[in-house]
């Protein structure tokens, strides 16, 4: 069937597209090739030997120089220094119960794994362990790993791991050093299925398919999820009384609460979580991709499918809808808001909706942050130039199809003010 071009009847035009949005939305993919495995341990990349340069190693530099002393709350932990010297909000916790670390064997639905996080480090922590994990993501070599040993008899220091490569650099982190959050079910004691594993978990998963093996506080109407469920009896009950475990605002339930910083597993920390891991493996795959590519054939032409794809993300062409407005913790709402350049009328990337979708602005935040800053010139301008033509696109299949025109207008706005070298309209070229 072929569709009328935008030009004739923009609205139709732009609910058709919406509605090819939700039908595409499970069957969305990155691009062809996405998951084959990039040679990153080779001399363009040289991931192993190439010191990282991130939140996790400026910050190891300062302690071991001294300019820096980490002190111990009153139960000896490190974890709430380390988490403001990083400028992790300890809003952001949210709770996997299932046994999917290499802790796993302290790890249950009755002592859950925390994970924080900001744009720039991911920080894990299991009560009970000395261990904390940290991902740090790194402009050059994407996902880099350290962890920490809290018990050190000397000054604890950050250690660089590369064996969590072994599970953090596969198909389903786009071949790449990377982030993953997955959705499995868990039995009563967090030992997952892996035959009903979800992943890679985005903005693009329906949220009836996402956080088995987690668990969630937040309001989300008859909308259901896989999180807080344990065990078959209460997945079965799940389908009789939809959200028994659902819409919960304190996890004490399950746990005891005292032993985190905060009582909570937020709902809307989640979802952004699963956002930015996701872009962030994808500019690490772009990055990767165009070095190798510059290297070989000085150009980056070859890259279209694959730039394509990342825009169709970062304009969150096919994000699973919302049916019901989301509710999670205002305290992490705020510390998310708050960061980030704003435009000249003070509208952020990173306002979020929660209504029908995660973000009031559908475009992503990644695009001002410093990995996608370092990427290659030539790969970075042209990501920018094809932005730029999908939001002036009046083409039913551009990636911008489903944003009504009067929010594109106000997205070129932001971009322009708060995403260096983003083109400017021609009718604002050489303006006031």
């Amino acid at each position: 069937m072929t569709m009328p071009p935008c030009t004739l009847t923009p609205d139709i035009a732009v609910m058709a597209c919406v509605a090819q949005a939700i039908l595409m939305t499970a069957h969305a993919s990155d691009f062809q090739g996405s998951t084959h495995l990039m040679p990153f341990d080779e001399d363009v990349i040289g991931y192993g030997k190439t010191p990282g340069t991130n939140a996790i190693s400026s910050l190891k530099a300062r302690i071991d120089s001294g300019a820096v002393r980490l002190s111990r709350d009153p139960a000896g932990s490190l974890l709430p220094a380390i988490l403001r010297e990083l400028h992790v909000p300890v809003a952001s916790q949210v709770l996997a119960f299932s046994k999917t670390s290499f802790q796993r064997e302290r790890i249950g639905p009755a002592n859950p794994r925390a994970l924080y996080f900001s744009d720039t480090v991911y920080v894990g922590h299991v009560p009970g362990s000395p261990i904390l994990e940290f991902t740090a993501v790194d402009a050059f070599l994407g996902a880099v790993f350290y962890t920490l040993d809290e018990s050190a008899p000397q000054r604890p220091t950050f250690v660089r791991t590369d064996q969590c490569t072994e599970c953090h650099a596969s198909a389903r982190t786009m071949g790449v050093p990377g982030h993953l959050v997955r959705s499995l079910e868990a039995d009563e004691s967090g030992a997952v299925d892996l035959l009903t594993a979800v992943d890679p978990v985005n903005h693009r998963t329906p949220l009836a398919d996402r956080w088995g093996g987690w668990y969630v506080t937040g309001q989300h109407g008859d909308q259901t999820h896989r999180g807080n469920l344990m065990g078959r009896e209460a997945f079965a009950l799940q389908k009789t009384r939809p959200n028994h475990s659902g819409n919960v605002t304190n996890l004490s339930r399950w746990i005891e609460p005292s032993k985190y910083p905060v009582p909570t597993s937020d709902i809307v920390a989640l979802m952004v979580l699963e956002h930015q891991q996701h872009g962030q493996n994808f500019i690490t795959r772009l990055g990767y991709e165009a070095r190798l590519q510059l290297a070989a054939y000085g150009h980056v032409q070859h890259l279209r499918p694959q730039i394509d794809a990342f825009v169709r993300y970062v304009l969150f062409s096919d994000e699973a809808p919302l049916t019901a407005p989301i509710a999670g913790s205002p305290d992490f709402r705020k510390a998310f808001e708050s960061c980030g350049p704003r435009d000249k009328k003070g509208r952020s990337l990173r306002q979020l909706d929660l209504r029908q979708r995660l973000f009031a602005h559908p475009c992503s935040f990644l695009l001002q942050g410093e990995p996608f800053a370092a990427l290659p010139q030539p790969l970075r301008q042209r990501i920018l130039e094809r932005i730029g033509a999908a939001l002036d696109s009046h083409d039913p299949a551009s990636s911008a199809c489903h944003i009504p025109p009067a929010e594109r207008a106000v997205l070129r706005e932001i971009l322009v003010d708060t995403v260096p070298g983003f083109p400017v309209p021609r009718a604002r070229a050489g303006g006031a």
